[in-house]
């Protein structure tokens, strides 16, 4: 008898903020990638009669996390998260993502008081993290590719901040057992961040970056950000995994694999 491979719902907001690497990652770590554009036709239901997903992973964008109006599937969005988190399924928010969960679990979002913040830098991770079933392999002296404006103000009641920039800002955090988020973006390749760069001259320009130099940088780290990020797709691959097999049917009979632990507001 085949098994069907777990199954992940994507939530992309703009064209320009692809899964890039980590649709690579996902798919070598077994997973069927479902990739769902939000500015361009309807997000899935997370079980339905034909599909049933085992992961939720929402993408970054440009756009402000409240810019309902401008950007109508972003309450869907908000809404899958908090479905998600109710039913115990593993979930990732990236740049966009991660606010968007923050938001949708009872936490805030602001406009960062050090502005635009473009480049590769350090991220610190918490104590916390060595406990954390996603990240806690990842601990380490790490950075990652920063692009974005918002931030976490505060964090939703119960969660658990992993990671901060050196300015303390939240740059992690699991916000429900099986909900986390990540400022940053282990997602995107140096031809990604050109790209980005190459829209954003006049942002670039007053910060005193270029073209040319953010993307020799992304460049020049994007080995070390592969090595360094790679670890993340591979974790939240293994949650969907157990996720998966923990609702088969006879899992919860036999008792081999636990049922994750819901969330409720």
């Amino acid at each position: 008898m085949s098994l069907s491979l777990p199954r992940v719902l994507v939530i992309q907001h703009a064209e320009s903020v692809p899964l890039a690497l980590f649709g690579h990652w996902l798919a070598e770590a077994g997973m069927c990638v479902d990739i769902f554009r939000g500015y361009a036709e309807p997000i899935p239901p997370l079980s339905s009669l034909d599909t049933s997903y085992s992961g939720l992973l929402v993408l970054g964008g440009a756009m402000d996390v409240d810019s309902d109006e401008e950007h109508p599937w972003l309450p869907t969005a908000r809404e899958r998260i908090v479905q998600a988190a109710e039913a115990g399924i593993p979930t990732l928010g990236i740049c966009l993502g991660h606010q968007l969960a923050a938001v949708a679990l009872g936490g805030t979002v602001e406009r960062s008081p050090f502005g635009l913040a473009v480049g590769v830098r350090q991220v610190t991770w918490e104590p916390e993290v060595l406990f954390d079933p996603l990240m806690r392999l990842l601990a380490g002296d790490d950075r990652a590719m920063h692009w974005h404006r918002d931030v976490v103000g505060e964090l939703p009641e119960g969660a658990v901040k992993l990671a901060s920039s050196i300015d303390g800002q939240v740059q992690a955090a699991r916000f429900a057992p099986t909900v986390w988020g990540v400022q940053f973006h282990p997602e995107v390749d140096a031809a990604v961040v050109k790209g980005w760069a190459e829209t954003s001259v006049e942002e670039l320009e007053e910060i005193g970056r270029t073209v040319d130099d953010v993307t020799a940088s992304a460049t020049f780290a994007e080995n070390e950000l592969i090595k360094t990020w790679q670890p993340l797709a591979f974790g939240f691959a293994r949650l969907v995994r157990e996720r998966a097999a923990a609702v088969a049917p006879g899992a919860s009979r036999d008792g081999s694999i636990p049922t994750p632990r819901p969330w409720s507001a």
